[in-house]
């Protein structure tokens, strides 16, 4: 592998171009390496790092999750919780996921399937393919209700909701007045508190 391959734009860009992986070649790779990477039909791709304002948003958020689902069976996990989609293959590290089955991240298994909540927490180089191809493997996953876009560069979230027609439903937030709701969890953060830190508003 080599360094100038570990590039990410719009989507991930390949890791390793001289072979395909096998699923049991790849998790034994992701073992050994220090950085993440995805994986797809044999692929594997290289995850960019997080830079400043993803880190400020990203821990203003876990944290505002953490403490109001603190006692209940939902719990929130950070991007080192890997995630698989078996209708399509894809191994991938959402920036925040959240299960409300309590059996399930504990299971022997290290790569859960169920979440019931996605947030992914937008980048130059990323929000592309997290709003596109990525949501489009995540509607794969039976268990979700609820994917949820923070963009680090402007004060704006987009949260897709599951109606009960079975059908993806958007709501947007551009005011740092507005409280994110999250119907799914029972939970309500300002927007404020998510945005605290990074000098955008």
């Amino acid at each position: 592998m080599n360094d100038n391959d570990d590039i990410r734009v719009d989507e991930p860009g390949p890791a390793c171009q001289k072979r395909l992986m096998t699923e049991e070649e790849y998790l034994a790779f992701e073992e050994a390496s220090e950085q993440k990477h995805e994986y797809f039909q044999g692929e594997v791709f290289a995850m960019a790092g997080a830079g400043h304002l993803h880190n400020e948003i990203f821990s203003n958020l876990f944290g505002e999750l953490t403490f109001h689902l603190k006692g209940k069976s939902c719990r929130p996990y950070g991007s080192d919780k890997r995630l698989k989609i078996p209708q399509t293959g894809l191994y991938t590290y959402p920036d925040i996921s959240i299960y409300c089955n309590a059996s399930t991240p504990f299971e022997s298994s290290n790569n859960p399937k169920d979440p019931t909540v996605l947030i992914e927490i937008l980048s130059e180089s990323t929000k592309d393919y997290d709003r596109g191809r990525k949501f489009k493997f995540y509607r794969e996953i039976s268990t979700l209700k609820e994917y949820i876009l923070v963009d680090s560069e402007s004060i704006s979230i987009e949260i897709f909701r599951l109606n009960s027609l079975n059908h993806w439903e958007l709501e947007e937030y551009k005011s740092i007045e507005q409280n994110l709701v999250i119907p799914t969890l029972n939970v309500t953060i300002p927007l404020r508190e998510i945005y605290a830190h990074t000098e955008l508003y």
